[in-house]
């Protein structure tokens, strides 16, 4: 079988690929909701820099059956970096699972050329996710490192994620907090698709209202991930690949919570929450847990962040992968960067250490180093 390779570059080109790539990314297994079309090409529309867009594709005759969402970043290193950037929790390649290796190797090949004398850099790799084919096919010099943590529960009703829980107390909170939600008259409403712009809008005002006066992620407050968001996510619940729910105490919506799907996974994304409901004793994270639970299906995410209320719940702990690929030339940027990363991950565990040390008070006889 022969298949062609092309780099594109056009951000028009990119976006008139939609059909293709949202044939692509149905069959691709490993795919996650941020590699979705829609997720990234809003994202291109609001973070991408103009002349940087590299996306590498492979076609089987007018098949679209791989591709390689990248765009170019100078610093700290020349790198190519995947299209989704901070905001997204997972990056990856597609793969079309009804080709081999073939397909993979032509991905391989089109993407040394395309790097020339930049260093590949895949960010937030899920295990199992497609790049890994993509590494373990790659030619020249690679490296893997970890990279976030993300925490996984079984994509199951709410009764089972309760019935997880590590003791009959533990359960019994968990179930009269569910309770005290019905008692206050906690209602769920799912958005239709000509409701979504609004309800993200929302969404947004009672995220920035539950954080007001505490440290909050300053990007979700910004206009450029708004109409990421905005622009993003009404495509994605009409493919079903995102669910927007309305959490309302008579006719106010109190909350609103944006959980996005793949045939992988689901996970809770981003929600904003009234104060009002934390002044009437109503347990936030159960209430969405509850309404994410009901619309999971293959691995139930909490995504990025290791929380103490997420390993309530006692879920798997995952670590992303970070996949470095070289070419020769461009080894040194491999070795550069892989560096970077031991000493980051020494200093965070020296941190870590050190943090454990004082909670117990400072004297646990090895004086703290």
């Amino acid at each position: 079988m022969t298949y062609t390779t092309e780099l594109l570059t056009d951000e028009d080109t990119f976006a008139a690929l939609a059909p293709d790539w949202d044939r692509l990314y149905g069959s691709c297994g490993a795919a996650t909701p941020f590699q979705s079309h829609a997720w990234l090409h809003s994202w291109w529309l609001s973070y991408g820099r103009h002349g940087r867009l590299r996306l590498v594709v492979v076609r089987d005759g007018a098949d679209l059956v791989a591709a390689a969402p990248l765009t170019l970043v100078r610093t700290p290193v020349p790198s190519l970096v995947p299209l989704g950037g901070a905001i997204s929790d997972y990056g990856d390649v597609l793969l079309d699972d009804a080709h081999g290796t073939d397909a993979v190797a032509a991905l391989a090949e089109a993407l040394t050329r395309a790097a020339r004398g930049a260093l590949i850099d895949l960010r937030e790799v899920r295990p199992g996710g497609a790049a890994e084919r993509l590494y373990d096919h790659w030619p020249g010099p690679r490296r893997r490192v970890p990279d976030a943590l993300c925490l996984e529960l079984p994509a199951a009703p709410m009764a089972d994620l309760v019935a997880r829980l590590p003791s009959a107390k533990a359960r019994q909170r968990a179930r009269a907090k569910l309770r005290r939600l019905a008692a206050l008259g906690v209602e769920r409403h799912v958005v239709e698709p000509d409701e979504v712009d609004k309800a993200l809008r929302r969404l947004l005002e009672l995220h920035r209202l539950q954080w007001q006066g505490r440290k909050v992620t300053p990007e979700h407050l910004r206009t450029r991930f708004r109409e990421h968001l905005v622009r993003s996510v009404g495509p994605m619940v009409c493919s079903g690949d995102a669910v927007v729910t309305e959490f309302r105490l008579a006719d106010d919506v109190v909350a609103v919570d944006l959980t996005l799907r793949s045939r992988c996974l689901t996970g809770g994304y981003l929600y904003g929450a009234h104060p009002c409901l934390r002044e009437s004793r109503a347990d936030v994270a159960v209430m969405l847990l509850d309404a994410c639970a009901e619309h999971a299906r293959g691995t139930l995410s909490l995504l990025r962040g290791d929380e103490p209320y997420k390993r309530h719940w006692r879920p798997e702990p995952v670590v992303n992968q970070r996949l470095l690929l070289a070419r020769r030339r461009t080894a040194p940027l491999l070795a550069a960067t892989a560096c970077d990363v031991a000493v980051r991950l020494h200093g965070k565990e020296l941190l870590r250490r050190r943090a454990e040390w004082r909670r117990r008070g400072g004297h646990d006889g090895d004086g703290g180093s």
